[in-house]
């Protein structure tokens, strides 16, 4: 009796093994909702968008885009890490929602390191030091020097606290060990309109918002804060070209699926999203976006979002910085 009834337990789980593993070969048998923790028209819904149209086709299944917004993209990455593992949810993660926000909120309703697999690393933004039309500075040095000879008295103005743009400034102090004040705006808009009108004389902003005004000539562009310049401001030197040894900040825009998804369907995701970022019309969108993107396996992909947690834990920990 015992012998039967353990052939027949055996046979079971052999039968949902087998299951599963066709739900996983046939993935995906339903609509796949892919939520942008952001407010529609920014960089990540527009590329989310491009990417989930690209997706359908490709798939031949329908790709729903689900706008979450707030709290700095918490809200819509938390019902991603509290979904179901079967493919059918998936997140476009920023830098805020997996490096900055979990080092910078001191009570997270997730765990950025192990609610989630990673798939994909979409591509990197770099951000840029401007200064209004009328500022007399005209290199990096000049500066660091003006800063230190006035600490505190040079303000910066960003997208708001705990964005790469604040934190591309801090990054500045930091390795230059220039005294510069912050004043946090509630977006980039505002913020480069006061640049531009000249009430706060510098900000840091991502070359995606910032070339159109340099193009104007509304503001000037003294450096890009990425290692390599970027391919839409080609003639801006990099930080470390400008003297600041060691500068690298990128933002950056990646898809995720919730912890405990079959490796297949993330190889399988991470496979077909190759294959749409490699068509010469996406990549052609993707740098109007200001993103440089890399060929990137998932598991390459994890070790760079560990390597950015640890950094950003211990930027924000030596700027003292609050939330």
């Amino acid at each position: 009796m015992t012998s039967r009834f353990s052939r027949l337990g055996w046979a079971v789980a052999a039968a949902a093994l087998s299951t599963s593993a066709l739900a996983q070969d046939n993935w995906p048998t339903q609509p796949v909702k892919l939520v942008v923790p952001f407010a529609p028209g920014g960089t990540s819904d527009v590329l989310g968008r491009e990417i989930a149209a690209r997706l359908q086709a490709q798939l031949k299944q329908t790709v729903i885009v689900d706008n979450k917004a707030g709290a700095g993209g918490v809200l819509g990455a938390d019902s991603v890490a509290k979904a179901a593992p079967d493919g059918y949810t998936v997140l476009l993660g920023t830098i805020a929602t997996h490096a900055i926000n979990p080092a910078l909120m001191p009570k997270m309703p997730y765990n950025a390191a192990k609610d989630f697999a990673p798939v994909i690393l979409l591509g990197k933004i770099s951000n840029v030091l401007l200064l209004g039309p009328n500022q007399p500075t005209r290199t990096v040095k000049e500066l660091i020097s003006q800063a230190k000879a006035k600490p505190g008295e040079i303000a910066f103005a960003s997208a708001g606290q705990g964005t790469s743009q604040h934190l591309s400034g801090e990054v500045f102090k930091l390795l230059t060990g220039a005294e510069l004040s912050h004043i946090p705006y509630k977006g980039s808009a505002p913020a480069i309109q006061d640049v531009m009108g000249g009430q706060v004389p510098m900000s840091f902003e991502t070359v995606t918002v910032a070339l159109p005004q340099i193009k104007a000539g509304k503001v000037r562009a003294l450096a890009v804060t990425s290692a390599k310049r970027s391919s839409q401001l080609p003639d801006v030197p990099t930080m470390q070209e400008s003297g600041v040894a060691g500068f690298d900040v990128s933002s950056w825009q990646a898809l995720y699926l919730p912890a405990g998804t079959p490796p297949a369907i993330v190889a399988k995701l991470n496979a077909e999203v190759q294959k749409i970022v490699a068509m010469p019309e996406v990549k052609a969108k993707m740098e109007g976006l200001g993103l440089e993107y890399t060929p990137n396996s998932p598991q390459q992909f994890a070790e760079f979002q560990k390597a950015e947690q640890a950094r950003w834990a211990k930027v924000i920990k030596d700027g003292n910085v609050t939330p």
